[in-house]
């Protein structure tokens, strides 16, 4: 739903410019300029093709170069090279969790191509698929609807082509790592481009006692149907066996008493299950040289199955920790159906860019949970294997189905060449029925609401542009508190101003912001695992700046930083002023690459990466804290040939111990110690 231009895979389906052939697209090759990390245009923060430096919002669009710099498998591996973005709860590595400009990013925090992307139970986002990564900053509610004001991530993923190609790539490392993707695309008919993506993956996670394995088939199709209309059809399906691995405890307010590779579950409750089928058709149209229509619908099943033995509570020895043998079942299935109508047109000199939309979505999740009763294990002499009690108490069951309409606009105005507005506005209604069938309650509920957002952008030169910004989110609270009552929605209203630069040849560019977010009713993780609290009124602002781009013609950088106050203003169990769990007052980041020629005509690339993470409130209550870290990785790749790339990465260099996030303090997420990645690359 978000493609620049509805033919921008058609490239080669048509070499004629005679009237009803096909137009001739013209795609990047492989030159210094596509090596840049610097992207000028991305359609996912207004849903239309408008240059970066004229949206008033901070946007940061990481390509398909720096995600193989880093040497990404997954979203959370790049995430430390964007400013004002933490990691949150992952919920023992099973789901994707950030906090942006101090707010997190599940459920409609991430988008698929315009899609909900996050809803239901998904796990966590390979990037075998994908394109680019669009990292949205501000409230999207205007035109994405339920959302988090700090921000939103789109995940655009790679489309069919015209011109034939297939890569294999195959990377090995270290506790066991093995993976291999295979990335195929080309013509099946003059007028009928298909991709298809492979991938398989295995190895230990932070202790050999904990195995993954990870699979994922994704087919796409592109259908020039004529010279103004195309479909596209896009499938993802991933299959993961991984470790509910809830890391380590606090003991006594001190991290680090226990190794981090310590494993307090037992290993024979084997790997959790988790599936997510995802079919996506998208229908764009060209009306005439100034309007088209796009319709898309997207269709996605998860699950997530399996036993896990959990952590209750530490005994008084602060040795023996308290246990429940647990089973889950979450599956779910989310519906989106979208239609926009776009056009362009002047009034009295002033020119518009026109946006009109409608979306219908619905959600279905279920909950079931099994525990025992409590059984112990000592932290610093496990013996693992005793039999665990019988699952005889069921703690939750409870069917949830969500129902959204919704209605928007948005209009761009371009008053001058130095000029441009930007106003718009969304409508949602949202229908939310929860069976619990542990409380026996059936509660149903309706909300409405209307998010704006208005922006002004002043461009005074070819290389800069200052904006303000001002905007309302509405996101409806999923699930319900621990008494069984459903959550009032959560709303908020946020203001940013922001100034980007960029240089003459657009290669090296800069986003500098500040933002101010107030936010009603949001929800907190409470430390009674697997419930969630309403913290009342919460704030945050900040700073954040990203440089990001080629230097010259040997030399890539991304470098960020941000600055974020993320605290509870108003709550009834909360003190005011209490942090917001998890998100450092101070991050920051650095990416450098230098490449080089040999004299064979062959490149090679060094360089590295370092990324520093403040201290940060280990629990809701904020009575404990993770310690600030900084960890280093190395990286380098010899192109040998056009076709032939292998690279060679060292991770957390000097192995520092360090805590990614923490959801109470028997549950904290310790950093993965120093590895080591070898891949190769083949272009077939």
């Amino acid at each position: 739903m978000l493609s620049a231009s509805p033919f921008a895979c058609a490239q080669g389906a048509g070499s004629e410019a005679a009237e009803g052939a096909l137009p001739e697209i013209q795609v990047f090759t492989d030159k210094a300029a596509t090596r840049s990390y610097r992207q000028s245009s991305s359609s996912g923060a207004t849903r239309t093709d408008t240059p970066l430096r004229e949206v008033p919002q901070s946007v940061r669009v990481m390509g398909a170069q720096q995600i193989e710099d880093l040497g990404a498998l997954r979203l959370a591996d790049t995430v430390d090279f964007v400013s004002g973005i933490a990691r949150l709860n992952d919920f023992g590595g099973t789901w994707d969790n950030f906090g942006i400009r101090g707010f997190s990013s599940t459920d409609m925090g991430f988008l698929v191509n315009g899609f909900p992307g996050s809803r239901g139970y998904n796990p966590p986002r390979d990037t075998a698929t994908v394109e680019r990564f669009e990292f949205l900053k501000g409230p999207a509610s205007a035109i994405y609807g339920s959302s988090e004001p700090g921000g939103t991530i789109n995940i655009v993923t790679k489309k069919p082509e015209f011109t034939s190609r297939n890569v294999a790539d195959l990377s090995i490392g270290s506790r066991g790592l093995r993976r291999t993707t295979f990335d195929s695309t080309g013509p099946l008919t003059q007028n009928l481009a298909y991709r298809l993506n492979l991938m398989a993956e295995e190895g230990d996670s932070r202790s050999n006692l904990l195995h993954n394995k990870r699979s994922l088939i994704a087919p796409a199709f592109a259908w020039v149907i004529d010279s103004s209309t195309i479909l596209n059809y896009e499938g993802e399906f991933l299959r993961a066996n991984t470790p509910l691995d809830r890391g380590v405890i606090n003991v006594r307010g001190v991290l680090g008493t226990l190794p981090r590779d310590r494993v307090l579950n037992e290993p024979a409750d084997g790997n959790m299950t988790l599936t997510s089928n995802t079919h996506q058709l998208t229908l764009d149209r060209t009306l005439s040289d100034t309007w088209r229509a796009r319709f898309g619908a997207s269709y996605k099943e998860s699950t997530f199955s399996g036993n896990y033995t959990e952590a209750t509570s530490l005994a008084t020895d602060n040795r023996t920790l308290n246990r429940q043998a647990t089973w889950r079942q979450l599956p779910s299935r989310d519906t989106s159906f979208q239609a926009e109508l776009e056009g362009k047109l002047k009034t009295g000199g002033i020119e518009h860019t026109l946006l009109f939309g409608a979306e219908a979505s619905s959600l279905w999740m279920n909950t079931e949970i099994l525990r025992s009763a409590n059984y112990p294990i000592d932290i610093y002499d496990p013996i693992y294997g005793k039999p665990a009690p019988a699952l005889t108490s069921r703690t939750s069951s409870s069917d949830e189905q969500q129902r959204v309409k919704a209605l928007f606009v948005q209009d761009q105005l371009s008053l001058s060449p130095q000029w441009k507005l930007l106003a718009g506005l969304r409508w949602d209604q949202y229908d939310q029925n929860l069976q619990n069938r542990v409380a026996n309650t059936d509660i149903s509920q309706r909300q409405s609401a209307l998010s704006p957002r208005a922006g002004v952008t002043y461009l005074p030169n070819a290389w800069s542009s200052l904006y303000l910004s001002a905007g309302k989110s509405f996101r409806a609270n999923n699930g319900t508190d621990i008494n069984g009552r459903a959550f009032d929605p959560q709303h908020s209203t946020a203001y940013e101003a922001g100034w980007k630069i960029q240089t003459d040849d657009d290669r090296l560019g800069a986003n500098f912001a500040v933002f101010d977010i107030a936010k009603t009713n949001v929800l907190t993780a409470s430390d009674v695992p697997g419930y969630s609290v309403a913290a009342g009124e919460v704030k945050s602002s900040g700073f954040e700046a990203d440089v990001y781009g080629q230097i010259d013609t040997h030399w890539r950088l991304s470098g960020n930083f941000a600055w974020t106050d993320a605290r509870v203003t108003k709550d009834k169990t909360l003190a005011a002023g209490t942090r917001l769990s998890n998100i450092p007052q101070f991050s920051a980041g650095l990416l450098a690459i230098r490449e080089d020629a040999l004299a064979n005509g062959s490149r090679y690339g060094v360089g590295g990466g370092v990324n520093y993470v403040g201290n940060r409130s280990g629990n809701t209550g904020d009575t404990y804290s993770l310690p600030a870290y900084t960890i280093v990785k190395l990286l380098s790749y010899w192109q040998v040939s056009k076709s032939v790339r292998l690279s060679l990465d060292v991770h957390n260099l000097f192995n520092r111990n360090y805590y990614t996030s923490s959801w109470n303090a028997l549950y904290v997420t310790p950093g993965a110690e120093r590895s080591v990645v070898a891949r190769i690359k083949v272009d077939l």
